[in-house]
């Protein structure tokens, strides 16, 4: 069975498409390819069908990892479908469990740096879009640290999964 992992931002196109690039490629470094679906969406529609932003797949692509991408929207109909939905967020997060038709869907929700222990109680990863390249460096800084602690937790609900 598949386990699926959802990020979601505003727009879809700089913050969950690099937390989406960055977590697939922990998955495929694990072995655990087969076992995890990693995608991502943002809350509104603004940008649906857009490539990520160049500042996005800059930092992606000089930092080693796959930038392609399509922006979509969430849609309420994918909770039923996914395990967990990651937010960027404290506005995300909160949209999100608004959306959910079911306190389990609700429960799905988690902050992305909820699974960095350096992170403290500063659990939101800021926007970059109306800023510079450094905003795009940060904001991988962040994914990236969160990473492996999102990693054990997925790997530990795959592996209870397929005892």
């Amino acid at each position: 069975m598949t386990y699926r992992v959802c990020f979601v931002c505003t727009g879809n196109i700089c913050r969950s498409p690099m937390a989406e690039s960055v977590f697939r490629a922990r998955v495929e470094e694990a072995g655990l390819g087969g076992l995890v679906e990693v995608d991502s969406a943002g809350t509104g529609g603004w940008h649906e069908g857009d490539a990520a932003d160049p500042r996005t797949a800059s930092v992606l692509e000089s930092n080693g990892y796959e930038g392609v991408h399509t922006a979509r929207q969430f849609q309420v109909s994918w909770f039923s479908r996914l395990d967990l939905v990651i937010a960027l967020d404290e506005g995300h997060l909160k949209a999100l469990r608004r959306l959910a038709p079911t306190a389990a869907d609700a429960d799905k929700v988690r902050l992305l740096r909820s699974y960095d222990p350096a992170a403290g109680d500063d659990l939101d990863v800021p926007d970059p879009y109306y800023g510079g390249m450094d905003g795009f460096e940060e904001c991988l800084e962040l994914v990236e640290a969160a990473s492996p602690g999102l990693l054990a937790a997925v790997r530990e609900k795959v592996e209870v999964g397929a005892a």
